[in-house]
């Protein structure tokens, strides 16, 4: 089992490889940067270094623009709310309660409405492409 001081580095070192692909940084400057770093006496790689020094990397990709986004953050977007989405989310309920769609979720959903119209979220669906979703479920729900 891993140690949580290895688990921290790998994190660390998994984050400054992120931070410089996130600012543009092509091998060469990458390594270039890690040497102009005084803490690092040098090195021009994190592979060896320890978590303190790893931490100065970090800091100083901050420094030049790098943002950490928490993997705790949702991912997940807002649900659609016009009207038009909240009939399409009402029409496909509908087919569940029907028994004609096994998974009422909204992925599974998002999937159809990408089948019918290459578009995959609810949000992005313009008035004809909407149109489109709504007639396909009630013609689905009358048969």
């Amino acid at each position: 089992m891993a140690s949580p001081s290895s688990d921290q580095r790998a994190r660390l070192i998994q984050l400054i490889h992120i931070g410089a692909t996130e600012l543009g940084m092509d091998d060469d400057s990458y390594r270039q940067m890690l040497a102009n770093i005084p803490q690092l006496e040098g090195a021009r790689s994190v592979a060896k270094l320890s978590v303190p020094k790893l931490n100065i990397v970090l800091e100083h990709l901050k420094a030049k623009g790098f943002v950490v986004v928490p993997k705790t953050a949702n991912p997940q977007r807002k649900l659609a709310d016009d009207p038009q989405s909240k009939l399409i989310r009402h029409l496909w309920l509908s087919l569940h309660t029907a028994k004609k769609v096994r998974d009422p979720s909204e992925q599974a959903l998002a999937k159809y409405v990408a089948r019918l119209t290459k578009v995959d979220q609810l949000q992005w669906l313009d008035g004809r492409q909407a149109a489109v979703v709504i007639e396909s479920l009630k013609s689905w729900l009358e048969r």
